[in-house]
């Protein structure tokens, strides 16, 4: 049996429901069987990880062990010390293996890439937001078998939505009453059939019926054009963002509904991103829970240690700095090439501009209307942006102009 993505097949599904039949009856009746939810977690890791090539499965052993490593040595020395650069050193250490991963199709050596398998940036926001809270003394104490279950919860190991400790703890510590579960069934199953609307049948028609015949279409004026640019690469530009905004979440919607089977009430990832106003009200709504991630680990840590230390004294400057390294790493995260980073860029040059409009728009604001037309105005110019930043993220600039 070859390693099967989760909620790629039919088979997955099926292995999945049949699991999680005993955890569900069990819920039902007001009990959590923790040691049958530790062993369907080994079967649905054996079916993602051990198949045919087991290097992933191996990787995965491997990199739990030194995440748990650095966990457990930086809760004990937290317990009597708090020094910045022990912290910075653990951080650092937490996300080598990410980084090893991430480099790996850049230098084209294999050997570095150890840790390389399905979901470990996911993993690794979920150590690296641990040990952090380790240290803000959020957490003050954790075992190591929940270190274990919250790494490796299964319904969104692969691609989030990146939960929080603490959120997470509370969930399956407690069982929920009838009433409570009910309501989980029945928004669970709402969006498993959601997920199969977008994922397999929407997603489907975009991504696999148009986006390849758009494509070529798209490459047939290579050198042609100037730039190669043409109708097509406009039409290219909004299938591929429908195509990855319905594959995308329609996965995140199941890995909520299977953790609604659960008893777990897993963040939702999406909330209508192409109705949003602005592109902060974007990134409010698109994989939230990895946006937020990186505004309370990342942005707001930096606006706090550029003030502290009064490295820049103008906060617009500062929260220009802030998008700009943020959205840079978000944009090395996704990986090193060229319109990854500019799609980085691009969106941090949005997001000063958004602010430097609203600025304005609030010292203009009786010299500048509000109605219905600007408000849909407004969505449609956020939509056709963010639009164009997809475009950029798929690549298809790089195949027109140096492939």
């Amino acid at each position: 049996m070859n390693n099967i993505t989760p909620y790629s097949s039919p088979h997955y599904f099926i292995y999945l429901m049949l699991l999680l039949l005993p955890i569900m009856i069990g819920l039902w009746f007001g009990k959590r069987f923790r040691v049958y939810d530790f062993i369907a977690t080994v079967i649905i890791l054996i079916i993602t990880f051990f198949g045919g090539n087991m290097s992933q499965g191996i990787s995965l052993i491997f990199y739990v062990l030194y995440e748990m490593l650095l966990v457990f040595t930086y809760l004990s020395y937290r317990k009597k010390h708090n020094n910045f650069w022990i912290f910075t050193g653990y951080v650092v250490l937490a996300i080598i293996p990410l980084v090893f991963v991430k480099l790996d199709p850049l230098l084209k050596n294999q050997t570095i890439s150890l840790f390389a398998f399905l979901g470990i940036s996911y993993l690794t926001f979920k150590a690296v937001e641990i040990i952090m809270e380790i240290r803000d003394g959020v957490i003050k104490d954790i075992k190591p078998y929940e270190f274990v279950r919250f790494l490796l919860f299964f319904p969104t190991i692969s691609s989030g939505p990146i939960d929080r400790f603490r959120r997470f703890q509370k969930d399956v510590m407690n069982v929920p009453s009838r009433d409570e579960y009910v309501e989980l069934l029945h928004s669970g199953v709402n969006r498993l059939m959601q997920g199969l609307l977008y994922k397999f049948i929407i997603g489907y028609f975009f991504g696999t019926l148009l986006l390849p015949k758009i494509q070529i279409l798209t490459l047939s004026y290579k050198g042609e054009t100037p730039l190669g640019l043409s109708w097509a690469l406009v039409a290219y530009m909004y299938v591929y963002s429908m195509y990855l905004f319905f594959d995308f979440a329609g996965y995140s919607l199941f890995a909520v509904a299977i953790s609604n089977f659960m008893g777990v009430k897993t963040p939702m990832n999406f909330r209508a991103p192409f109705k949003s106003h602005n592109i902060k009200d974007f990134w409010n709504r698109w994989h939230i829970t990895l946006s937020f991630w990186f505004r309370d680990f990342i942005y707001m840590r930096l606006m706090f240690t550029v003030i502290k230390h009064k490295w820049l004294k103008n906060r617009v400057t500062i929260a220009n700095v802030g998008y700009i390294t943020l959205f840079l790493i978000m944009g090395f995260w996704h990986g090193e090439t060229w319109y990854y980073i500019v799609y980085g860029i691009f969106h941090a040059c949005a997001m000063i501009t958004n602010d430097a409009w609203l600025r304005f728009k609030k010292k203009h604001r009786k010299q500048i209307p509000s109605n219905k037309f600007t408000e849909a105005f407004a969505i449609f110019l956020t939509f056709n942006v963010v639009c164009f930043s997809f475009m950029i993220f798929s690549g298809i600039l790089d195949k027109l102009w140096f492939v």
